[in-house]
């Protein structure tokens, strides 16, 4: 579903608007479409012993179990990668998504740790 309707929102938006844009767009579109979601979410993230040692602000949670990395730039690169990856594995989550509205085709790559 959350495919779905990113397709759809850079169908409608193209390229080139802010990430907050998108952001906001796959949320109220995601949110008519019934699922839960958070935007902008403090995530503690955790040391190996479970110290905290910080917090990461999540661009959107959904359905709590599934973190989403939004990106509005020219093509995705192993810097958002690894970002997404070391969120998923501080903040102790397993799925994420990493979604870049930015290119003028829609990049969308799952990641399960």
């Amino acid at each position: 579903m959350i495919r779905e309707t990113s397709l759809a929102l850079q169908g409608y938006l193209r390229h080139g608007h802010l990430e907050k844009v998108y952001e906001n767009g796959l949320a109220h579109r995601l949110r008519n479409a019934g699922l839960k979601l958070e935007q902008q979410v403090p995530l503690k993230v955790y040391d190996e012993d479970g110290t905290i040692l910080g917090e990461y602000v999540a661009d959107m949670v959904v359905e709590d179990c599934l973190l989403v990395e939004l990106k509005a730039c020219r093509a995705l690169a192993n810097e958002h990668v690894a970002q997404l990856l070391g969120y998923l594995r501080a903040c102790r989550m397993e799925h994420g998504l990493l979604i870049n509205f930015g290119a003028p085709k829609l990049e969308i790559r799952k990641f399960k740790l």
